[in-house]
């Protein structure tokens, strides 16, 4: 794994993606792992912007819309697997029914058609082993626990600071069983100091692409 301190463009990833076959089915699938509030939903959105910008036919998923509350991550994964990557990957439509977090309830349905070229999946457990054969990048994306901390009960509310540090806890687990950082092709500094334009770069830590990948 070659490390890195300097900026790697969006377009370089893409272009890796893009240069090697789909392996779900006819669409390529990124997946951004990592700690909760790392940063992960906002570097999809840049991902799926650059995406765009290529007339590429793209679609993000949010794991959040997927689990099954505070303590359904793992079933929010199975739910993936099952009934999103692996229809895709049989050249059917995949399909899921986003969690209502403040129902607590699964609600309307969502369909992923057969023709997306370019599937963004983030969130933790995007990264889990059984989704391996099926993804075109993985990337891992973390900071520090306090920034991680504080991002968290910004957006939620200090009520839910339980619940962030047994998550915290949880995910820190989940993911030393999984190997999840140590799989990752690209692990990213989501809280860096190198200067860099955000909406077309982001600063790596570490970089483990095939030598002839234009990202390499």
């Amino acid at each position: 794994m070659e490390s890195t301190e300097t900026p790697l463009t969006l377009d370089s990833l893409l272009d890796h993606v893009q240069a090697a076959p789909p392996r779900l089915g006819r669409t390529r699938l990124i997946s951004i792992d990592g700690p909760a509030g790392s940063g992960k939903s906002t570097l999809a959105g840049r991902f799926e912007a650059r995406a765009k910008a290529r007339d590429l036919n793209t679609f993000v998923i949010h794991m959040d819309d997927l689990y099954d509350g505070w303590a359904g991550a793992e079933r929010g994964f199975g739910l993936l697997r099952d009934h999103v990557l692996q229809r895709l990957s049989d050249g059917r439509e995949g399909r899921y029914r986003r969690y209502d977090w403040n129902t607590g309830a699964y609600a309307e349905l969502h369909v992923v058609p057969v023709t997306v070229d370019l599937l963004i999946v983030e969130g933790v457990t995007s990264c889990d082993r059984d989704a391996d054969q099926w993804q075109s990048l993985r990337l891992w994306i973390e900071t520090t626990n306090e920034v991680r901390l504080d991002r968290g009960i910004e957006r939620d509310g200090e009520a839910l600071r339980d619940h962030w540090l047994e998550w915290m806890r949880w995910e820190r687990d989940h993911f030393a069983t999984q190997s999840t950082r140590d799989r990752a092709q690209v692990i990213v500094d989501g809280n860096p100091d190198v200067p860099h334009d955000p909406t077309a770069e982001l600063v790596a830590k570490s970089v483990a692409l095939p030598h002839d990948s234009a990202a390499s």
